[in-house]
């Protein structure tokens, strides 16, 4: 990595295999977030997919991949910085959204997903804590970590069981392939749910952590409005239709977008923005090619020995 090129500012968060940290670009003074991965074995097949998924897409609702570089020790991605930070946080600090609200971001969730779809990605992992937002006093909502997403035109359809246990769809349960969009659409339905009510709709309210009940739950497709929730009719039928256990019959990206709930107060850029507009000649000329950035992720793949693994090399 160039020397002295990032200066850090503070830990966004740690995963089983990666650190995020904020950091300031001292060639631009962007704030911008590096996901560090050690290199060696961790890299492995699905670093190198959501690299080269999230490389692929760019759209105002998904966070936007920049470069992956190299450091003594670890393979780092930099991506935007979501100055909002997770919508999780926005329902945790300030409650429950009323309809006008969930929508204006339940509209703008589809407009990325639906993107991803177009280009034949599926997430797989879509839940509050992956969804960031920009900062601004009307913020914009940005999809993040493509960490287990799957392109249709790279890779065979899903199969294994992954996902977070509160927005997983019954057809992942089955240990079966499924289509991982309408796996996608499930998700995006739990999300709507918690925007809206303020808890999970297949979780147990007394018994959080019974996830066994919650999967019996989620395969029987068991769920309820509290009463003390107002919620519209049409927004309910929305909800009904995307928590349907046959994913043939569950409601797609494209319905969704036609719904009359969904089209309610929906600005014109989401009607446009989840036009595919990917195309590698597109790509700013001083970007990464693909070629380089399959070259890192190799040389990423190689041991290190005696080094520390903390030493992040800013």
């Amino acid at each position: 990595m160039e020397e002295e090129r990032f200066e850090p500012l503070r830990c966004l968060g740690t995963g089983t295999s990666s650190v995020a940290r904020l950091v300031k670009d001292k060639k631009t003074d962007e704030l911008v977030a590096i996901k560090y991965i050690e290199r060696g074995k961790k890299i492995d097949e699905k670093v190198q997919r959501e690299i080269i998924n999230h490389r692929s897409l760019r759209h105002p609702n998904i966070i936007q991949f920049r470069e992956v570089l190299l450091t003594p020790t670890h393979l780092a991605i930099v991506m935007e910085f979501g100055a909002g930070g997770e919508l999780f946080d926005r329902i945790c600090y300030n409650g429950q959204f009323s309809e006008d609200e969930a929508r204006f971001f339940f509209q703008q969730l589809i407009s990325g997903v639906s993107y991803c779809h177009s280009l034949e990605i599926c997430h797989r992992d879509l839940k509050l804590e992956n969804i960031l937002l920009d900062g601004d006093p009307i913020p914009r909502l940005k999809i993040c970590d493509f960490g287990y997403s799957k392109s249709g035109l790279l890779h065979s359809q899903p199969k294994s069981t992954i996902g977070t246990p509160a927005y997983i769809a019954p057809e992942i349960l089955a240990m079966k392939e499924y289509d991982g969009k309408m796996a996608d659409v499930w998700s995006c339905g739990v999300t709507l749910f918690v925007m809206l009510i303020g808890s999970y709709p297949f979780q147990d309210p007394d018994d959080k952590k019974d996830i066994r009940s919650a999967i019996i739950k989620i395969k029987n497709v068991q769920y309820s409005f509290p009463d003390n929730v107002a919620l519209s009719a049409e927004c309910k039928n929305l909800i009904s239709r995307i928590f349907v256990a046959d994913p043939s019959k569950r409601i797609t990206t494209e319905e969704i977008k036609k719904h009359p709930w969904f089209t309610k107060k929906l600005p014109e850029e989401f009607m446009k923005a989840d036009e595919p507009d990917y195309n590698d000649s597109d790509i700013d000329p001083r970007s990464q090619s693909l070629e380089e950035i399959l070259h890192i992720i190799e040389e990423a793949k190689k041991p290190i020995e005696s080094l520390d693994s903390t030493d992040y090399d800013y």
